[in-house]
């Protein structure tokens, strides 16, 4: 068993951020509708799903790059999309990632792939997928081919996501292979296929164990079977490692010098494995051009992967999160509850996938006293889970006054983080959590009763999508001037 210490590598992990990688890969789009089943159909014997919301996100090597992003990488994105609506959509959900810069070719009579989960509750009923699968036209390929060695010349690492869609044509992969190498840039590939040749001169590719078995036609359920088909890949393929993935067993890491490194699973639940792998090969690529070794690598890779298994959906592991995760043992569980909004906002939808509500209120919550605390119990009883949104120092002082707050905004945190009544605590700098609710899209948005629905922010946006606003109880006499005041006697 391999072991790196979490405090060091957690300092490295700061190097990740900025760091620029090329991805090339087959991009398709991961819908996901959602809904609740009342009743079985009277024309079949199958369930009837009343569709509630849609959400649709980049997936395949779209999630390799959505997951590169998280990781504060510079991204720059290479691929082929049909000439159709779902290729456009693909081009926006790109657009609008930030550090992703992309070069993407349309080519007419090819269809976007796009995977579509029907979902009730926490339980996924049907998936269908509308694609096609046959290597890109030579046109398409002449022109990606072109673009490589800028492409390479711009990135410190390379990133094959191979779906098996038609992309990574055996010409675009063996000339990106060859152009890196002769650039002394790494190559790292989530493989696909019964045929791992075709990656020759890759330095790391990270196969799951049924990949790693239909490669070399060997049993993989053991450790000793996993480390010789392993073997097998390297020696045949001149490849320098194997990363195979495990699932609940954990990784190991095979390397051309002789060494295996066994690492356990760290996730401590699983709710999800979709795009875990594109979380595994981002992390690494990430990892090597930010300097980290190999197996630091693989343990960061790790990590990440234990972050997302937990995650519903197609999804990705923030840097912070990484973060708090090799920090985990050093944290209170309290301080863990203290998180980004994009934290928040994948917190809040993971919760609702699994059939949760959730509620949000905000506030300065200076010198907490039994007011808040009624609010937050009320506010927790609406729902099954409860973010808070807390205003910043700076926003406190605009809104209150430059003697206030009395309590920094990171004791104000701890102290509303401590309580059961409260899931998450988010901090904002804006004079209003607008943006906050926006991203969490809270099924039930709670102010005091001294507000209208009229005059409580993000009213209007939670009521369009069918959420409700609720006016809690106000506490008689109880409020932070109060206390200030009589503190002062």
């Amino acid at each position: 068993m391999s072991t790196v210490d979490r405090s060091t590598l957690a300092a490295k992990a700061e190097w990740l951020a900025g760091v620029r990688v090329l991805c090339l890969g087959d991009v398709m789009l991961d819908r996901y509708v959602y809904g609740a089943v009342e009743r079985v159909s009277p024309e079949a014997p199958i369930p009837v799903l009343r569709i509630e919301r849609e959400r649709s996100m980049l997936g395949g090597a779209g999630n390799v790059v959505r997951n590169l992003a998280a990781l504060g990488a510079a991204a720059r994105f290479v691929s082929v999309l049909g000439d159709d609506a779902t290729g456009r959509e693909v081009r926006a959900l790109l657009a609008a990632e930030n550090r992703v810069e992309s070069r993407l070719l349309d080519e007419a009579g090819r269809d976007t792939g796009v995977k579509t989960r029907f979902v009730a509750g926490a339980q996924q009923l049907l998936r269908t997928d509308q694609e096609t699968i046959r290597p890109i036209s030579a046109r398409s390929e002449v022109a990606l081919i072109a673009d490589l060695a800028a492409a390479i010349d711009g990135a410190e690492t390379v990133i094959l996501s191979d779906y098996g869609k038609g992309v990574l044509t055996p010409d675009v992969v063996a000339e990106t292979i060859k152009l890196a190498r002769a650039r002394k840039k790494r190559v790292v590939v989530d493989p696909k296929g019964v045929d791992f040749t075709g990656y020759r001169g890759a330095f790391l590719v990270t196969p799951n164990r049924a990949e790693l078995a239909a490669a070399t036609h060997m049993p993989t359920s053991s450790e000793p079977e996993v480390e010789a088909a392993a073997r097998r890949i390297i020696a045949e393929c001149d490849i320098a490692a194997v990363l195979a993935t495990r699932g609940a067993d954990g990784m190991m890491l095979i390397s051309a010098d002789g060494r295996v490194d066994n690492l356990p699973a760290e996730a401590r639940e699983v709710f999800d494995v979709s795009g875990a792998g594109d979380t595994v090969v981002a992390t690494c690529a990430a990892a090597l051009a930010a300097g980290l070794e190999l197996i630091e690598a693989a343990h960061l890779a790790n990590v990440a992967a234990g972050i997302v298994v937990a995650k519903a959906g197609t999804a990705v592991a923030h840097l912070d999160e990484i973060f708090a995760a090799l920090h985990a043992q050093e944290l209170m569980s309290h301080e863990r509850k203290v998180v980004s909004l994009a934290q928040a906002a994948d917190k809040a939808e993971n919760w609702r996938r699994q059939g949760l509500k959730v509620a949000f209120t905000n506030g300065c919550f200076d010198l907490l006293h039994p007011g808040h605390i009624s609010l937050l119990a009320q506010a927790r009883a609406s729902s099954d889970r409860l973010v808070v949104g807390l205003n910043s120092d700076a926003s406190t002082r605009r809104l209150k006054g430059e003697s206030r707050p009395i309590q920094r905004e990171s004791e104000r945190a701890i102290v509303l983080a401590s309580l059961s009544t409260v899931d998450l605590v988010v901090t904002f700098d804006d004079d209003t959590p607008l943006k906050l609710i926006e991203s969490i899209a809270p099924d039930v948005l709670v102010k005091g009763a001294d507000y209208t629905i009229a005059t409580v922010v993000g009213a209007e946006f939670v009521q369009s999508y069918g959420g409700r606003i609720m006016l809690a109880e106000i506490t008689p006499g109880q409020s932070t001037t109060a206390t200030i005041e009589r503190m002062g006697r």
